[in-house]
């Protein structure tokens, strides 16, 4: 009796033992993760052309920014809020999109139901003008 406890006990144990994971964990040094010099001034650079657009600089001085203001609050960003910051303005464009993708989506959605309308009842969808 106390043998076949054993022998199911070693079952229970190889199962559990094969169902869990293989973990590799070692101490890594924590190191910080720098932004190259150059991309660094390419991103200063991309942010000050967005700056010097006559639109932003305008919105800018009308919220009570001025030039001098904007310059300091950019020089005191961190290198990590600069790449930051410029990732973001290249997502950000005016006039993006207008609209034609919503335009030719509705059309070929249109157009596929008239054709599923036409195949299947064999009526057929006039369009007039």
């Amino acid at each position: 009796m106390a043998r076949k406890t054993l022998v199911y006990y070693l079952i229970a144990v190889m199962f559990i033992i094969g169902i869990a994971p293989r973990v590799d964990a070692a101490f890594l040094p924590s190191e910080t993760i720098g932004i190259p010099h150059a991309q660094r001034d390419a991103d200063i650079q991309k942010i000050q052309a967005v700056l010097e657009m006559k639109l932003v600089r305008q919105r800018l001085l009308d919220l009570g920014f001025s030039p001098e203001e904007i310059a300091s609050r950019v020089s005191e960003m961190t290198d990590a809020q600069i790449h930051n910051f410029a990732q973001k303005l290249d997502d950000l464009r005016v006039g993006k999109d207008s609209g034609l993708g919503i335009v030719i989506a509705i059309l070929v959605i249109v157009l596929l139901v008239i054709l599923i309308i036409n195949l299947t009842t064999g009526k057929k969808v006039v369009v007039t003008q």
